[in-house]
């Protein structure tokens, strides 16, 4: 295996990589215990930003942003996957490459829409010149009914707006009253993070800088990445990273935030909202990151998320692959609050109710805590390992620790964290996959999610003070 990731390594074009380095990474992901059994996960390499989530042709269609050849940032595809429910999904490969002259450096973050009979990439295209210098441009391709992919090989929008830098990324391309927007996360070159709003009478341009979102008055760190505004309930939400952030406008424990926005209405004219709310944090947990939304056509609002964060090292890297996404969550709004549970569809994932304290590495967990009780529930393995879970319903409280779950990692940013909920009865939906957790809080008030990467390989659920439900979930792989 390859020891050290030099800049020409990650971006050595494809076709020039041995066909062994795929052959050797598979061989070594077949012997790892840390394989996930219901959550998207790569075939080899690193999987990052989920990519073009739509519905198009009758199916569900996601991707991932992926360097097959090692767990590192590199020359980045997007690998495809469909669903006909949004549990099991098929992997159907790398389809959109990079290599041409508007993504000679990696094919970027992006969306999808549907248009007539085909469906819409809109893409960040890398490109570097010979001094190394980044010019990134804003690139389209078509997707049609055969899943059949070609790229439109000039760019729709070339270059950054004036003012600023090459950090110019991430488009999420919408359509209202038959114009298309798109946003894009931007670096102002005094360093601050903004969202800029282009606009076009077709997707394939001309595009034209319309206006900067506005959703909020506080500053918003020095760079905006992963801007997704969605509907949800009737009300605008904004889903994005603000990186460097201040910590008196956003309280965050990870090196960078997924954090929202609400409105209590949207006006489409100036892209504003209206009565904006505070900025909160998407999730309360270690590893969530890089969200997309979908206002999918049958009326609900979706997200899903990276299940890892920049500038971060996990443990299955020495096993040659690296992240997966979270369960696709649907969203509801209360009090301008988010709400996010997983998709009703993965109740198809219960097998069976587990009536022992041994519970099998793919387990649903349903904790409930009376209110003024406090309790704990402790998943431990057969190697002494364990992940905290500590319940306060007289404080409105649960804090989550993996300090001794298995292989320390990202320990910078601590190994505890916790959430605040109303004060009462506590429910937690825990989906545990081996090296992942996802917990929802009171039907969704709080998210936590993490990784967790353990040397035993049987778990067993002890607990104080709460009443367990346990279940058996089939795996998609």
């Amino acid at each position: 295996m390859i020891t050290e990731w030099t800049t020409k390594l990650r971006y050595l074009p494809y076709k020039e990589w041995p066909k062994q380095q795929i052959v050797d990474i598979k061989q070594k992901i077949s012997k790892s215990h840390w394989r996930l059994g219901y959550h998207i996960q790569p075939s080899t390499g690193l999987l990052n930003d989920p990519n073009g989530f739509s519905y198009f042709n009758g199916q569900w269609h996601l991707f991932y942003q992926s360097f097959p050849y090692g767990p590192v940032h590199g020359l980045k595809n997007w690998t495809h996957l469909t669903s006909d429910d949004l549990v099991k999904w098929q992997d159907h490969g790398p389809l959109l490459l990079p290599g041409d002259k508007q993504d000679s450096h990696g094919a970027y973050s992006g969306s999808a829409i549907p248009v007539e009979d085909k469906l819409f990439l809109m893409y960040t295209g890398n490109v570097r010149d010979k001094d190394w210098v980044r010019h990134p441009k804003q690139d389209g391709a078509w997707l049609d009914s055969q899943n059949k992919l070609k790229k439109i090989a000039t760019p729709l929008i070339d270059e950054p707006k004036a003012g600023f830098t090459d950090h110019f990324r991430d488009p999420q391309i919408l359509k209202h009253d038959g114009i298309y927007y798109c946003l894009i996360g931007a670096r102002k070159k005094d360093d601050t993070g903004h969202v800029l709003v282009y606009q076009a009478d077709h997707v394939t341009g001309p595009w034209q800088y319309k206006t900067e979102l506005k959703f909020t008055n506080q500053p918003m760190g020095y760079m905006i990445e992963c801007p997704n505004l969605v509907f949800v309930d009737g009300q605008p939400v904004l889903i994005f990273c603000p990186q460097g952030i201040s910590q008196s406008v956003l309280d965050h424990k990870n090196i960078y935030p997924n954090a929202y926005v609400v409105g209590k209405d949207f006006d489409w004219e100036n892209f504003q909202f209206i009565e904006p709310s505070i900025i909160q944090n998407l999730d309360d947990g270690f590893d969530v990151y890089a969200t997309e939304a979908l206002n999918a056509p049958d009326g609900r609002a979706l997200i899903v998320s990276w299940v890892g964060l920049p500038d971060t090292t996990y443990p299955s890297d020495i096993e040659g692959w690296a992240n997966c996404y979270s369960l696709v969550k649907e969203l509801h709004l209360e009090d301008n609050q988010l709400y996010q549970l997983p998709v009703v569809e993965n109740d198809k994932l219960i097998k069976k109710e587990l009536t022992t304290s041994e519970i099998t590495p793919q387990s649903k967990i349903s904790i409930n805590l009376d209110e003024g009780k406090r309790g704990q529930v402790y998943v431990k393995t057969n190697r002494n390992e364990e992940l905290q879970i500590r319940l306060d319903a007289v404080n409105g409280k649960i804090l989550v620790d993996r300090t001794n779950a298995g292989e320390s990692f990202a320990t910078d940013y601590g190994t505890k964290r916790e959430s605040e909920v109303s004060k009462g009865s506590i429910n937690v939906e825990l989906y545990l996959d081996n090296t992942v957790f996802e917990l929802f809080i009171n039907g969704g008030q709080k998210v936590l999610t993490g990784r967790m990467f353990p040397q035993g390989q049987q778990f067993f659920v002890e607990s104080e003070n709460v009443q367990l439900q346990k279940f058996q979930l089939e795996k998609i792989y």
